[in-house]
């Protein structure tokens, strides 16, 4: 072997910013060439449209990264959300009047931005805190900035799969595969 085929040893922040980057990339990749309107189209019998996923994970993003720097904040408690509160998260899933995807990618864009900066700055990826309390959660959990990052990467991957079948059923185009 000569050194141009052994990999490159990078840091763990490196790893965990490139990782997330390559998932950012593919669920942004699913919007190529699409006009506002095809980005708040519903092709699945879910609610779920290209622009809605965009906004879906830059909320997520934020919504952890503001953990990793703050932990839970009382709109982390999901027993006293209203109707309300609820019909604005599924707000979240759709592309609402007057939304462009320009403005879903760039906000999606600061978010990421933001992320990134976080990541690079933070002085210790073991400082955790604990999750809030609701059904999905283990009571008495806590997550590390490290498990956060994960659970960011993860959400990303798996909401740019749910957004390759939606792009694929819009117009026949694909992202992955």
């Amino acid at each position: 072997m000569n050194e141009t085929t052994h990999p490159t040893v990078t840091d763990e922040r490196t790893d965990l910013l490139e990782a997330l980057a390559h998932q950012r990339r593919f669920l942004r990749l699913t919007t190529r060439d699409l006009t506002d309107e095809q980005a708040g189209q519903r092709t699945t019998v879910s609610e779920l449209c290209l622009g809605g996923l965009i906004k879906h994970v830059t909320s997520t993003e934020r919504h952890w990264a503001d953990f990793i720097l703050n932990g839970p904040s009382p709109k982390d408690d999901f027993t006293a959300m209203t109707e309300a509160d609820w019909a604005r998260r599924a707000d979240e899933f759709r592309m609402l009047p007057g939304e462009t995807l320009a403005g879903v990618l760039a906000e999606y864009t600061e978010v990421a931005r933001r992320t990134d900066e976080l990541v690079t700055a933070l002085p210790d990826l073991n400082a955790d805190h604990p999750l809030p309390e609701a059904p999905w959660n283990e009571p008495g959990a806590r997550w590390s900035a490290r498990r956060v990052l994960l659970h960011i990467i993860a959400e990303t991957a798996q909401h740019a799969g749910h957004a390759d079948i939606i792009r694929e059923s819009l117009d026949g185009a694909k992202s992955m595969g």
